[in-house]
C-alpha cells in the first residue's frame, strides 16, 4: 500500500465493529420519504452520531408541492435536512451528502435486518443509504484524526427526501454547492465496487387531465373522458423513448365509478433524458402531446413538475476526481472502476452546480428499492478508508483542475 505514515495511522482507526451496529440499528427504523414520524426518529438518531464531528443544525424544507389522485395541488409535508461543516475558510472545501429517506413508506411489510449469508446484511436502507451514511460519517471521523484536517473545509448535508427526487432540498443543496469546490455522494456502488459515472437526468410529471361528468348510460355524449384522454397521453408519451429518452407511465388515476363518465384523471410519468439535447426534445414533446391530447378529446391538461435532476455526464471537468478517486484506492489494494446507469441522485444536482463529483462512495451493495436490499458488510470498513484517504489527498493537493489525468 502506498500510503504515508501519517495516512496510515489515520486509516488505522476505522471501527468495523461500530459501523456494523449502526446500520443494522438505523435499518430498523423505518424512514420513507413520507413517514415524518420516522424521519423525526432517525434525524435524532444522526444528530447524536454526528455531534462528535460539530453542531448539528436543521434546515426545514423548501415549499414543495404534490398532486393528489383527484388532481388537487397540496403542500409536500416533507422532512427536514441534517447539516454540519468545518472550517469554511479551509483554501479546499467539499460538500459531503447523503439521504436518510427511503423508497418504504409507513406500513411497508420491508422492516426487518437479517444475514442472508454470512457478510451479507439485508434489510430497508441497509445500502441505499443508511449504510452510506455510516460511511461518510466515519471517514470524516478518520480524517479529522489526520494531521491534514487543518488543510480542507467541508460541509456534510443529509437529506430526507432524495427517493422523492429533493424537492424540499434541492435549493439547499445548490447553496452549499456554490462554497466548495468538489462534491462527494455516498450512494452505493455496485457490488464488485464499480462506481457510477455517467447518469441520466430524471423529471418527474403529474399530468392533471380534466374532463367533463356525465352518466354513463342516459347522456355519455356530454361527458369528456378524462381516463380516455389520460391513456391517450401515456400512449403517445411512450412513443418518445429512444436511446437516450427513457419514459416510464407510472400510474393513471382516477374515474372509479362505473355509471359514470370520468371528469378527472392524473398521469404521473417519468422521463430520463440522457443528455441536455435529449431533454429539450422530451418537453417538447410533451408539451405537443398534451396539446394534441387537449384537441381531441375537449378536456384541458395541466402539468405539474419539471426535469429537477439534469443529466451528468462523466466529461473533462469530472475525469480528473475519478482518476484522484481510483488511484486512491489502488494505493489501498483496490482496484475501482465505473460505468453508467440509469439511475438519479443528489450527484445530479451537485454537478449542474458545476462542481466535479463522485456519487457511489458508499459501501457495495445491491437490489435496492426492493425487500432484496443487501450490504456486503466488509464494504463498511473498506470504503471509509477509501473516502478518508480520499479527503487527505484533497487536503494535500487540493482538488484536480478539469485536464488533469
Amino acid at each position: 500500500m502506498n500510503l504515508s505514515a501519517d495516512e496510515r495511522a489515520a486509516l488505522g482507526r476505522v471501527d468495523p465493529e461500530a459501523m456494523l451496529a449502526r446500520v443494522t440499528a438505523w435499518a430498523k427504523v423505518a424512514s420513507g420519504s413520507r413517514d415524518l414520524e420516522g424521519l423525526e426518529r432517525m434525524a435524532a438518531l444522526l444528530t447524536e452520531a454526528a455531534s462528535p464531528l460539530g453542531e448539528v443544525h436543521r434546515a426545514p424544507p423548501a415549499l414543495a408541492t404534490r398532486v393528489e389522485p383527484d388532481g388537487e395541488v397540496t403542500a409536500e409535508r416533507l422532512g427536514d435536512s441534517l447539516l454540519l461543516s468545518a472550517r469554511p475558510d479551509a483554501p479546499t472545501r467539499v460538500i459531503l451528502t447523503g439521504h436518510y429517506d427511503t423508497v418504504f413508506g409507513p406500513g411497508h411489510p420491508f422492516r426487518d435486518v437479517r444475514w442472508l449469508r454470512p457478510g451479507v446484511l439485508n434489510g430497508p436502507g441497509v445500502a441505499d443509504m443508511k449504510g452510506g451514511i455510516v460511511v461518510l460519517l466515519e471517514a470524516l471521523r478518520l480524517f479529522e484524526a489526520s494531521p491534514f484536517a487543518p488543510n480542507l473545509g467541508w460541509e456534510v448535508v443529509l437529506n430526507a427526501d432524495e427517493e422523492v427526487g429533493s424537492p424540499g432540498s434541492a435549493p439547499l443543496l445548490a447553496r452549499c454547492a456554490a462554497r466548495v469546490q468538489a462534491g462527494l455522494v455516498f450512494e452505493p456502488s455496485l457490488p464488485d465496487g464499480t462506481l457510477v459515472g455517467a447518469r441520466p437526468g430524471s423529471g418527474n410529471f403529474a399530468l392533471i387531465v380534466r374532463g367533463r361528468s356525465a352518466h354513463a348510460g342516459r347522456n355519455p355524449e356530454e361527458g369528456r373522458n378524462a381516463v380516455l384522454a389520460a391513456a391517450d397521453l401515456a400512449l403517445r408519451l411512450s412513443t418518445l423513448a429512444g436511446p437516450d429518452l427513457k419514459v416510464n407511465v407510472a400510474a393513471i388515476e382516477g374515474g372509479g365509478v362505473l355509471n359514470m363518465v370520468p371528469g378527472t384523471a392524473v398521469l404521473r410519468v417519468n422521463l430520463r433524458p440522457a443528455s441536455t439535447a435529449a431533454e429539450d426534445r422530451a418537453s417538447a414533446g410533451l408539451d405537443e402531446a398534451m396539446a394534441q391530447v387537449a384537441r381531441r378529446h375537449d378536456v384541458t391538461i395541466a402539468r405539474h413538475g419539471g426535469f429537477a435532476r439534469p443529466p451528468k455526464p462523466l466529461d473533462a471537468r469530472q475525469r480528473p476526481l475519478f482518476a484522484l478517486v481510483a488511484r486512491t484506492a489502488a494505493d489501498l489494494g483496490l482496484e475501482i472502476g465505473w460505468r453508467p446507469t440509469g439511475g438519479v441522485c443528489d450527484g445530479n444536482n451537485l454537478a449542474a452546480c458545476g462542481l466535479p463529483v463522485v456519487d457511489t462512495l458508499g459501501v457495495r451493495g445491491g437490489a435496492i428499492h426492493s425487500p432484496d436490499e443487501f450490504l456486503i458488510v466488509e464494504s463498511l470498513a473498506e470504503r471509509a478508508r477509501l473516502a478518508a484517504l480520499v479527503l487527505m489527498r484533497l487536503a494535500q493537493h487540493g482538488v484536480p483542475a478539469e485536464g488533469a489525468s
